[in-house]
């Protein structure tokens, strides 16, 4: 699977991971040691996140289900939470710096393609 930018065509992720169930949304990435290039987990059902007891930052898209990027945090620091972004269905998570070098904003699309 590959996660598109659909405004630019930039590929955000091409090894993805999801965590559909509560048991894999609430480990997420707790216990990581890195989020490598082209790496991302994507939590759905998923307003809200946390990063404690992560240790590296993240950047972070709030997605809802038409696939509009709603809200989006850049090198999200371990031990934080987001705010509730109510009409989220999903988030991804991705390495720090990912969506400036791909340019990637809220109110862009995403897309998930099979490879």
């Amino acid at each position: 699977m590959k996660l598109i930018n659909s405004a630019n065509g930039a590929v955000l992720a091409d090894n993805i991971e999801v965590a559909g169930n509560f048991k894999k949304r609430l480990k997420g990435l707790i216990g990581a040691s890195a989020l490598n290039h082209g790496d991302a987990l994507i939590l759905y059902p998923c307003n809200c996140i946390h990063t404690f007891f992560m240790k590296f930052p993240i950047d972070v898209l709030f997605v809802n289900k038409d696939a509009p990027i709603l809200h989006t945090f850049e090198n999200m620091k371990p031990f934080r939470f987001s705010p509730i972004i109510r009409a989220s269905y999903m988030v991804v998570e991705l390495p720090a710096g990912r969506l400036s070098s791909t340019g990637t904003a809220a109110g862009n699309h995403v897309q998930l393609v099979t490879k």
